[in-house]
């Protein structure tokens, strides 16, 4: 007997509900997007200097992915001062960086 994997699940989606998926896959599906999203969740709150110090880019582009992503409902900011700090408020962005983890190699990996 297989034991089935807890994602597995009987019946059909509602297309409500597929509808809602693809808008998360697709807002997650860029590589700079999972790259902030690694580091959100290794860090768990990250100021936008941080972000943009760790992944390279651009102050523009790390608040255009950022706003992106908050505005579909994946993370939450907060200001401190001068500062917006950002963290993941929606479980499944660190569901699919998972998913894509699993199925990398370990070369895959710095």
């Amino acid at each position: 007997m297989s034991k089935k994997s807890p994602c597995i699940r009987q019946g059909k989606l509602r297309a409500e509900s597929l509808q809602r998926a693809a808008e998360t896959l697709k807002i997650l599906a860029h590589p700079q997007r999972l790259r902030m999203i690694e580091i959100l969740e290794r860090e768990q709150e990250v100021p936008v200097h941080a972000l943009m110090k760790e992944t390279g880019f651009p102050q523009a582009v790390v608040s255009q992915h950022l706003n992106q992503m908050r505005r579909a409902g994946l993370l939450t900011a907060r200001r401190q001062g001068k500062e917006i700090w950002y963290s993941v408020t929606d479980p499944r962005a660190l569901s699919v960086l998972n998913c894509i983890c699993t199925h990398c190699t370990e070369t895959d990996f710095e």
